[in-house]
């Protein structure tokens, strides 16, 4: 449901492509990477940014179909000059992208306070907001700052009417000089990305399309309300780009080894005893862009097997794996019944998914350390019977195996 390690597998293989495109989501997204360099590991996370920004010579595009707080963006940008890297002439916004401002996250606290009990656990960085006012046709665009004049009276009227109607108070003329500032910085960077991504294609080159959160937090097949903003699958993808779906010619789906949740929302596989606590100690299962804990369980094959069918994925990169190591026995939830029948697919109503019963098969669980496993027969026996059972279940070859965090901890297959 997120949180997988997309970050990991896309800086891997954006060392084979060209472009490396976002097309959803904003800041609420966090990638975390860690690379080996001169006998250290150095750890990078990302908000913004796709995670191919780590390879020279890469085009980085941020899409329209994202929501973009650029101080947040030119922060990123300035952390990764001090570790050495500069990324300015790697990076395409796109002219489109919807802007978030600083009320945007008055008014995500204010929502979010009101739902008491019913919180859908958001982090609190505008992204919904944002999206309501794109939805509204009264967002702000990045191309927008082209005019500045004209940006800033769209931008006075924009606070002046959610000051109305939240009652809060907002420095918008300090909104407007960050923004000035901000533009001068990224001009260079802006572009018409549906132009830019149709010249590349057609002149023979790459394209690898970043993910951002999961795809049941996608808004419209996700578990409604406890969801994101923007739609997270294969198909918002394309829309968040302006890239045809027939031009793709490879999903790879990323899923842990087990099941992890930030927020509220239905988790059947969930565990709330010192087996789950353990997945989460092990595991580092702390957001990296909120430092929240993430709720932890079993893998669920239903969950795997929607997001399959979603997003039409070939092949599965299982993450995490070695996190699994030191359970004595371990399960996966198989299939969910509702009054006797099975479920095959989530039900909309949350009532009804809340209330699934999961069957589970165990599994022999392994005591050995697999980090430095480099091929599929260096694992334990105990381990690769629960990786051929997840491929069995899901009809999807396993194709990438995360042993641990760091880019050489990846077995292909």
């Amino acid at each position: 449901m997120g949180d997988e390690g997309k970050g990991k597998l896309v800086d891997i293989l954006s060392s084979e492509y060209d472009l490396i495109a976002r097309s959803a989501g904003g800041a609420n997204a966090g990638h975390t990477i860690c690379v080996e360099q001169g006998g250290e590991t150095k750890k990078y996370v990302f908000h913004l940014l796709p995670s191919g920004i780590l390879h020279e010579g890469k085009k980085c595009v941020i899409g329209h179909g994202t929501v973009i707080h650029l101080p947040t963006l030119l922060e990123e940008i300035s952390t990764l000059k001090k570790q050495g890297i500069d990324p300015k002439n790697r990076i395409v916004i796109s002219d489109r992208a919807h802007l978030i401002f600083e009320f945007h996250k008055q008014i995500d606290e204010i929502q979010e306070n009101t739902k008491g009990i019913k919180k859908v656990g958001t982090t609190k960085r505008g992204i919904g907001p944002a999206y309501s006012d794109k939805a509204a046709r009264i967002g702000i665009r990045v191309g927008d700052l082209k005019n500045f004049d004209l940006f800033a009276e769209k931008l006075r009227a924009n606070a002046e009417w959610h000051m109305k109607t939240y009652g809060f108070e907002f420095d918008v003329e300090r909104e407007i000089n960050i923004h000035k500032d901000a533009f001068e910085l990224i001009e260079s960077m802006i572009q018409n990305v549906t132009e830019t991504l149709y010249n590349d294609y057609h002149q023979g080159r790459t394209l690898l399309i970043e993910g951002a959160q999961g795809t049941h937090l996608d808004l419209d097949v996700g578990t409604y309300p406890y969801v994101t903003s923007s739609n997270t699958t294969s198909g918002g993808a394309c829309t968040g780009l302006g890239f045809p779906p027939t031009k793709i010619n490879s999903v790879v789906g990323i899923v842990k080894a087990y099941t992890t949740r930030v927020g509220g929302g239905p988790f059947p596989t969930e565990l709330g005893d010192i087996e789950g606590q353990m997945l989460r100690d092990q595991g580092n299962e702390y957001g990296s862009t909120t430092g929240r804990p993430r709720r932890c369980g079993w893998l669920d094959m239903t969950v795997l097997n929607n997001a399959i069918a979603i997003n039409g994925i070939n092949c599965l990169n299982l993450t995490k794996l070695d996190v699994l190591t030191g359970l004595k026995t371990i399960k996966i939830g198989v299939r969910y019944r509702l009054n006797g029948a099975e479920v095959p697919f989530i039900p909309a109503n949350l009532n009804e998914f809340e209330n699934v019963e999961v069957e589970y098969e165990e599994f022999e669980g392994w005591e050995q350390d697999i980090s430095k496993a480099t091929t599929f027969s260096d694992l334990p026996i105990q381990c690769r019977r629960y990786v051929e059972r997840i491929e069995a279940l899901s009809g999807v070859p396993v194709n990438f195996i995360g042993v641990g965090v760091r880019r050489s901890e990846m077995i292909y297959r």
